[in-house]
C-alpha cells in the first residue's frame, strides 16, 4: 500500500509546481505600454477649464475662429498666440457695442487678438512694431504696438491700452494670455477713405460735336475736289 501512494503524491506535487510557475510567470509579464497618443489641442476646452471666458468662447464659436485655431495648430509649425479678455473685460465695453458689430467685424475683432506665431512671455521684446495680427497687416487701421519690460507686457491699438495679466495656457505651440481689456482696432473707429471717383465719361453732346467737326472737314475736302475738276 505504501508503494502505491508514492506515484500519486509525486503527481500531485508536480501539478502544484506547474501551477505555481504559471502564476509566477503571469505576474512577471510586463504590462502593455500606455498609449502615447494625446488629444489634439482644443481652444474651447482650454478656456472652459480656465473659467471666466464665457463671452470670448461664444464669439470664438459663432465666428468659427475656434475651428480655425484648432486646424492651424494641427497643420502648421509656427504656433499661435491668443490674447484672451475675460468676461469682466467684455462687460466694461460700451453697452451694445458687440451687438452693433456685423458678423465680419466680430470675426475681425477675434482675429485681432491672434498672433500667427507662438510667442513666449520672455520673447515679447523681440517683436517688431507694429505687430501683425491675423486681422490683417494694415499698420494704421490694424496696428498693434507691444512694449515689454521683464514680465510686464503692455499693448496699444491707438484706441485702447492693454496689459497682459498672466499666462492661461502654454504648450510651446499655443500660448494663451489673459488681458485686462478687449483689443479694439482703430479700423472700427476711423472713417475709411472714400473710394476714388471713376474717370469721367464723354457726354453725348461732346461725342456729337466731335462727329460734326469730322463731317465738316470731309465736306471741305469734297468741295476742293470739285473745284479741281472744274
Amino acid at each position: 500500500m505504501v508503494m502505491m501512494k508514492h506515484p500519486f503524491l509525486s503527481f500531485t506535487l508536480l501539478l502544484i509546481v506547474f501551477f505555481s510557475s504559471t502564476t509566477t510567470l503571469a505576474q512577471k509579464s510586463p504590462a502593455p505600454a500606455p498609449s502615447t497618443d494625446t488629444a489634439p489641442t482644443d481652444i474651447i476646452r482650454i478656456l472652459k477649464k480656465a473659467g471666466g471666458f464665457t463671452t470670448l468662447i461664444r464669439l470664438l464659436q459663432t465666428t468659427q475662429v475656434s475651428t480655425q485655431i484648432n486646424s492651424q495648430l494641427l497643420n502648421s509649425n509656427g504656433g499661435l498666440t491668443l490674447f484672451a479678455p475675460n468676461d469682466n473685460s467684455f462687460s466694461s465695453l460700451k453697452p451694445g457695442f458687440l451687438n452693433s458689430l456685423s458678423d465680419e467685424q466680430k470675426n475681425k475683432l477675434i482675429q485681432f487678438h491672434l498672433l500667427p506665431t507662438f510667442v513666449s512671455m520672455s520673447n515679447f521684446d523681440t517683436l517688431s512694431n507694429p505687430v501683425r495680427t491675423q486681422a490683417g497687416d494694415d499698420p494704421y487701421r490694424l496696428g498693434l504696438n507691444v512694449t515689454s519690460s521683464g514680465n510686464q507686457v503692455n499693448m496699444t491699438t491707438g484706441i485702447v491700452n492693454v496689459t497682459v495679466g498672466g499666462t492661461v495656457y502654454t504648450d510651446h505651440q499655443l500660448a494663451v494670455y489673459q488681458v485686462d481689456k478687449v483689443l479694439l482696432p482703430r479700423d472700427f473707429f476711423v472713417a475709411k477713405p472714400p473710394a476714388p471717383a471713376p474717370a469721367p465719361e464723354k457726354t453725348k453732346s461732346s461725342k456729337k460735336k466731335s462727329s460734326d467737326s469730322d463731317g465738316g472737314v470731309a465736306g471741305d475736302d469734297d468741295s476742293g475736289a470739285v473745284n479741281v475738276k472744274q
